[in-house]
């Protein structure tokens, strides 16, 4: 079949009408585009290529499930993100939206963290990702969008493993996180038994090609619906890192913000000239956020489930953290009815959800700063929240992942007193 797309939609894949007037979505392509189908709904030719598709230089991509745009130049990749924020906002009535500011760096080598899984194929021990739409394993050689550093140790954990009788059978995966620099490294080993392994042999000969390894530690994979279980450890819990000229302890396998070249302008859309008495940061993690509120507010709440980083962050007599869920924070606070100047929060991709908006329009804060990484869950969360008063006053796009359909918004959102 012979179409033509015209357009994209959250998840990377282009759209074309068909005559039955329904449509179809075809993963890799562009607006604009002539391309002919298979029955898999795949692309078997390109008759007419947009101006912006460009060669991918990733020998995995296509079939790695990871990247969705490398075909794509990067200033269509920003695009065609926003184009889709807007669309998705609009299905929930929201149109009349402030001039969007996309906020942009080096599109390739970002990534400070990636967890690959390990295998042995074909006689050889690998590191992959999984194939696109499955959960089969995908030997790689290169993640262009990663730092190298990570690739770089990644291989060397592949070496002194399979030079062992009993790491390179029962590795499952690996997880590396690196600083912004790359100066340090911690790893997490996913074994499927910890028996026979002596991490503090495996991770001293490691350290002879990877330097900047600071720590590492084993966590025993859950079989059979059981949890994963925290074993071994050796070296440092966690890394120092350099963002937004101050330092940050992130204890191996806690989040952060994955892009090493945009975390700085994050942090500075959120809290820069931001002032007051009192300001709420939910879903706090390591205090990302908490730490620079902390120098303008004479007191800043963070609030999360473990807050184990965050109580580091938010030390001395006026600044707290919470160890709660959101919801229940929110809950008390109505109850002794708490009103701060700002509230921050950076929720996971199920956003905030309605309950939440709802008792933060109780709440009246006169500012609040909404960190998505969702937009089709933000579109509903801004929505109830403009429904209870506030007004979009800012909206910025921070291409936290190039190459890929995933996307950062931050939103600003005022009410009058």
């Amino acid at each position: 079949m012979n179409i033509q797309i015209d357009t994209m939609i959250y998840g990377g894949a282009g759209t074309a009408p068909l005559p039955d007037g329904t449509t179809i979505a075809v993963p890799f392509t562009l607006p604009g585009e002539h391309v002919t189908i298979n029955g898999h709904n795949e692309v078997s030719a390109i008759l007419e290529a947009s101006p912006d598709r460009v060669p991918a230089p990733c020998p995995h991509f296509g079939p790695c499930g990871g990247c969705q745009y490398q075909h794509a130049t990067y200033p269509a990749q920003t695009r065609i993100k926003q184009t889709i924020l807007h669309k998705t906002l609009a299905t929930t009535g929201l149109t009349n939206l402030p001039e969007t500011v996309i906020h942009t760096a080096e599109p390739w080598g970002y990534r400070n963290r990636i967890r690959l899984r390990v295998a042995i194929v074909d006689g050889t021990l690998r590191i992959g990702y999984n194939r696109r739409g499955t959960y089969e394993m995908l030997p790689i050689v290169a993640c262009p969008i990663s730092a190298p550093l990570l690739l770089r140790a990644a291989e060397a954990v592949l070496a002194a493993a399979a030079a062992t009788q009993t790491w390179d059978r029962k590795l499952n995966e690996i997880e590396l996180f690196t600083n912004s620099d790359q100066s340090s490294l911690q790893i997490t080993f996913f074994l499927r038994t910890e028996k026979a392994i002596d991490l503090k042999a495996f991770c001293t000969q490691l350290k002879f090609t990877i330097p900047e390894l600071a720590g590492a530690g084993i966590t025993i994979v859950g079989e059979s619906g059981r949890k994963d279980q925290p074993g071994a450890n050796w070296g440092a819990a966690g890394l120092q890192y350099r963002a937004a000229g101050r330092d940050y302890w992130v204890t191996r396998g806690n989040f952060f913000q994955v892009n090493r070249f945009l975390v700085d302008a994050l942090i500075a859309l959120v809290t820069a000239d931001r002032t007051g008495t009192l300001a709420w940061d939910l879903y706090a993690g390591v205090g990302l956020f908490s730490r620079i509120l902390t120098e303008t507010f004479t007191t800043v709440v963070g609030v999360e489930t473990i807050v184990g980083d965050l109580a580091n962050v938010l030390k001395g007599s006026t600044h707290r953290a919470v160890g709660s869920t959101v919801l229940d924070f929110l809950r008390m606070a109505i109850l002794q009815r708490e009103r701060p100047d700002l509230i921050v929060m950076d929720p996971p991709r199920a956003g905030i959800g309605l309950e939440a908006c709802e008792l933060l329009g109780r709440i009246q804060a006169p500012q609040m700063v909404y960190v998505s990484c969702d937009p089709v869950t933000l579109a509903r969360d801004l929505k109830a929240m403009v429904d209870s008063g506030y007004t979009i006053q800012q909206l910025h796009q921070v291409d936290l992942f190039p190459q890929t359909f995933h996307m950062e918004t931050v939103v600003l959102l005022t009410r009058l007193p």
